[in-house]
């Protein structure tokens, strides 16, 4: 779907090589600046590399670094993760890049973002998002909020939004002939998911009082654990699927279950379904509500996930290049998504060069 288009991303951690891994999902030619030598960001060999192409320079080295600009006076887009002012440093800030490339889309991969006080300082996932408020919902009341995977930061409140950016920022440099510099900050991105919660709250959903709300207060919006240690989860928010979680577990006719929206019954319900699902094992549970539309689903693990029948009639995991690895997303119609290789560290350096012709 992007075919013609190229991106060239600066090796970093997380958010940055995720983007450009998705990109290069979606049939854009990624060249990966690789650090000659390797070192400690990544293996010589990684999943979030695959499709990519990958040359090796150093970036302090004068010849090197020729080779860097040339390669980005040739794309459509640039990803990189430094802190504030670690490009400019090299010469390859956005003003540098544009003089040569005005219609470079300028894509900048940050926790906190290129200004305000903590813009030049550390962070980390679990930093940004609470800062954020995408943090605050993440425990049971009364308990320090849990450090959840990386999902929520990097890869929703960053990557994705750096994607969104970049693609934005080429359509717009179709139209107009100019580039720009994409300010993706995984602190912008995951406040601005919370937007969905805030309209929840504005319905009257949402509490800014932990367990009170629809989403972590009820006793059917919640997980709990089986007799054999695995866990289902519970999220029936309509009426019509609360009845039929309620009819699967001969609950329907109880006059405290049918009260769905009395939050005063929340606690005691949740301590009734707790006691009921720790009687039977998670497979008792996946055959029961198999089929039903009483919105329950066993807890998996990736490796789970990969064998559980709708997620393999998709083909959504593959075990590809001796990983596991999820398929491209989304999907289209008019192609069919493959897991492309992983490149070795510096493997397509002759090519690239040839390219360049040098």
């Amino acid at each position: 779907m992007l075919q013609g288009i190229r991106i060239i991303e600066i090796e970093g951690l997380g958010p940055g090589p995720f983007a450009a891994m998705h990109l290069a999902d979606l049939g854009a030619d990624v060249i990966t600046i690789h650090r000659k030598g390797g070192g400690s960001i990544t293996a010589d060999q990684s999943v979030l590399d695959r499709g990519k192409r990958s040359i090796a320079l150093d970036l302090k080295d004068p010849d090197d670094l020729v080779v860097a600009k040339k390669l980005i006076d040739s794309a459509d887009a640039l990803i990189e993760g430094f802190r504030p002012g670690v490009m400019e440093r090299l010469g390859l800030g956005p003003a540098d890049c544009h003089a040569t490339n005005p219609r470079l889309v300028y894509g900048r991969m940050t926790g906190w973002g290129q200004t305000g006080p903590r813009a030049e300082t550390a962070g980390h996932d679990l930093n940004y998002i609470a800062q954020s408020g995408a943090l605050w919902y993440a425990s049971e009341p009364g308990s320090p909020p849990i450090t959840p995977a990386t999902l929520v930061g990097d890869i929703g409140g960053g990557a994705l939004y750096l994607v969104i950016g970049i693609l934005t920022g080429i359509l717009n440099a179709q139209e107009i002939g100019q580039g720009t510099v994409v300010d993706a900050a995984i602190v912008d991105g995951s406040a601005h998911m919370m937007t969905l919660l805030m309209a929840l709250r504005q319905a009257g959903g949402l509490s800014m009082e932990r367990g009170h709300s629809l989403l972590d207060g009820p006793h059917w919006s919640r997980s709990y654990v089986c007799a054999d240690g695995g866990y289902v989860s519970v999220q029936a928010l309509e009426p019509q699927f609360y009845a039929a979680f309620l009819d699967k577990l001969g609950l329907a006719d109880d006059p405290e279950f049918a009260k769905q929206h009395d939050r005063t019954l929340w606690p005691k319900l949740t301590a009734r379904l707790t006691d009921i699902f720790v009687r039977e094992p998670r497979l008792h549970w996946d055959g029961l509500f198999s089929g039903s539309d009483a919105c329950v689903a066993v807890v998996l693990s990736p490796e789970e996930s990969a064998k559980a029948p709708h997620m393999s009639a998709r083909r959504v995991w593959h075990h590809s290049d001796g990983n596991l690895q999820a398929a491209p997303a989304p999907r289209f119609d008019s192609r069919v998504d493959e897991i492309r290789p992983l490149p070795k560290r510096g493997e397509h350096t002759a090519e690239i060069l040839k390219g360049l012709g040098m």
